[in-house]
């Protein structure tokens, strides 16, 4: 019997794939704001991840049709926050629940 090494700390859904690439992020936003979602980014500490509680970046950007702007705010969060997980949550306004949510930052 051998015992289980380390694992990878897997938040979200996302995390049990394989690493997202530019364009398949790219994709993520673009199906999301297609559906008419509001993306909003949050960010927390690694050892906070499994918590409900998440600091949400700025407001939801509302109404937002810009793959580009949701990717800037991602990253502008990230340097704000470098030791943080960043995720994207995309807000579903007819279900009133998450469309979406993924981590897209990493902590280092």
């Amino acid at each position: 019997m051998e015992a289980y090494g380390p694992t990878r700390t897997r938040v979200e859904t996302f995390s049990y794939l394989p690493p997202m690439t530019p364009d398949r992020l790219r994709a993520q936003i673009t199906y999301a704001i297609q559906q008419g979602w509001n993306p909003a980014v949050e960010h927390t500490e690694p050892e906070k991840a499994g918590s409900n509680f998440w600091y949400l970046w700025k407001l939801p950007l509302f109404g937002e049709k810009s793959v580009d702007r949701v990717l800037s705010e991602l990253e502008a969060c990230h340097r704000a926050n470098p030791g943080h997980l960043v995720r994207l949550i995309a807000y579903d306004n007819f279900t009133q629940s998450q469309g979406t949510a993924f981590v897209v930052y990493g902590a280092r």
